[in-house]
């Protein structure tokens, strides 16, 4: 008897599960066809921030016109959070579990370029362009957004889903002062979106930590030929910054990387320059060690402001620790991946693409059909600043299939196709696969509750501190000046429309 009893106490759980299955089937269908009905929507939302094309700190028209597409999808909008005018977080539902999409909008210098052509074509000459191709995230995170709600409201899944779009990314920026300002203290669970030419999630250690300052040295001028004793050399001082930086590399991990550029080096060569500045950046594995080597380079350019009779002033930029992807939510993201897979491409899309691709010299290869195999990532060399989210949340990650196969971002040629019918099916998969894995985040309690215990296990021992300095504040004024030349030619290309989500 006792024995019939258990196994109709487990008959009647695995029917449990199995309704719950189907439930959330059902769930994730209804919002596969919310995203589908609002390709259109999306599309507008992905083209019209490419045109925007605005510098980190200055993404004033991008912000604005999320803040309106948000608020006409029925989400508590705020801009201008956490001391950055153009810093926009968004809510809507309430109550736990708590989820945040984690994203950015910001463009590239000089990566102005017609989405549409192979040749460089600068839609205006100078200015900045989505040469990583940031615009579609945006539409991504919106489309899911609404899908969330849509779903959420039809099927009374109780939760909150928060949307954050960070600026300035390009420059590490924002995410360090939004952890600070305790928009994340409650969340439960965040997943960070990226474009990609593929669709992929991984766990791990995905990245480095990176700090990055700048050094500004003041002297005294004295004429080169008649009195040079008479001055003190403030390029001497970067001079002497940068060589005895590179005399500690050999004593350093041989994970740490650190370069720099010289922003100010003097006006003509027989006046003794009272001003120069020269930026750094330094990266390694974990943020304790980039933290270590930076000190090590601050002490630096205090000896050669010793050594030059000069003063030493710091301006603190940003910082980032590594981002650490979480596997329990790689998995739930990967099931979804699964589902929904790859865009299908058109004839038309794929001869795109292997046109540009050998126009730019590269093996013709099209458009990626089958995702890439599942796994723990390998950590790059390169930062994001997100990294300090996934310290403090647990985090997943999802890049989607937008971009074009071979091009690498940060060049001119990765803006092509970024306002095309490619990006837009990449925007619709990549919105799929983001609401699919929320919606199991949110109807799975014990989801959620195994995804903190791997971001227990993978956070023990180590204590988050943020990198800034406690007086470090956004630098707001960054990039303004050239935003301020270029965007009365940029708004000729604006596209003017309004996306209709129904």
């Amino acid at each position: 008897m006792r024995n019939a009893v258990k196994i109709a106490v487990a008959i009647f759980f695995i029917g449990l599960s199995a309704f719950a299955r189907a439930a959330g089937d059902e769930a994730k269908n209804h919002a596969f066809e919310v995203i589908d009905r609002n390709a259109e929507a999306t599309a507008i939302v992905g083209d019209s921030l490419f045109y925007f094309g605005e510098l980190g700190m200055q993404e004033h028209e991008s912000a604005k016109f999320l803040k309106q597409t948000l608020e006409g999808i029925g989400f508590k909008v705020e801009v201008g959070g956490a001391g950055m005018p153009t810093n926009v977080w968004a809510q809507w539902g309430s109550g736990k579990p708590k989820i945040v999409i984690v994203t950015e909008i910001d463009a590239l210098p000089e990566g102005s370029q017609d989405p549409l052509s192979f040749p460089r074509k600068p839609l205006v000459p100078g200015a900045p362009g989505h040469m990583e191709g940031h615009n579609t995230h945006g539409a991504v995170a919106v489309a899911a957004a609404y899908a969330l709600k849509q779903t959420m409201e039809r099927y009374k899944l109780p939760g909150t889903i928060a949307l954050s779009f960070g600026p300035a990314e390009e420059q590490l920026i924002s995410r360090p002062f939004l952890v600070r300002a305790g928009y994340f203290k409650d969340a439960d669970a965040a997943i960070l979106v990226h474009i990609g030419d593929n669709m992929r999630t991984t766990y791990g250690l995905r990245n480095y930590a990176a700090i990055s300052a700048k050094f500004t040295f003041h002297g005294k001028t004295a004429h080169g030929a008649v009195a040079p004793w008479e001055g003190r050399d403030a390029l001497d001082a970067v001079e002497l910054m940068s060589v005895g930086y590179d005399k500690l590399r050999e004593h350093l991990r041989p994970t740490s990387r650190g370069h720099r550029t010289i922003t100010m080096g003097g006006i003509q060569p027989n006046i003794i320059p009272d001003l120069a500045q020269i930026w750094w950046y330094v990266r390694d594995a974990s943020g304790p060690a980039a933290k270590e080597n930076f000190d090590k380079l601050v002490n630096i350019g205090k000896g050669a402001a010793l050594m030059t009779g000069t003063r030493m002033e710091m301006e603190f930029v940003a910082s980032a620790w590594p981002q650490l992807a979480n596997k329990v939510m790689a998995e739930a993201i990967q099931k979804n991946i699964d589902v929904v897979g790859l865009p299908k491409w058109s004839d038309e899309e794929v001869k795109f693409a292997r046109d540009f691709q050998t126009s730019l010299g590269l093996k013709p290869v099209g458009l990626n059909t089958q995702a890439l195999k599942f796994g723990a990532t390998q950590q790059s060399y390169s930062s994001n600043d997100s990294g300090d989210v996934t310290w403090n949340v647990p985090t997943g990650t999802l890049d989607f299939s937008a971009g074009i196969p071979g091009v690498t971002p940060h060049n001119w040629q990765a803006a092509v196709g970024k306002a095309y019918s490619i990006a837009h099916k990449g925007e619709l998969a990549g919105a799929k696969v983001l609401a699919g894995s929320i919606l199991d985040l949110l109807s799975t309690p014990e989801l959620i509750e195994r995804v903190k215990a791997q971001f227990r296990e993978d956070t023990r021992g180590v204590q988050y501190v943020s990198l800034m300095p406690p007086e470090a504040v956004p630098p707001v004024d960054m990039n303004r000046d050239m935003m301020e030349r270029v965007r009365p030619e940029m708004r000729k290309h604006y596209i003017n429309k309004t996306p209709r989500f129904q």
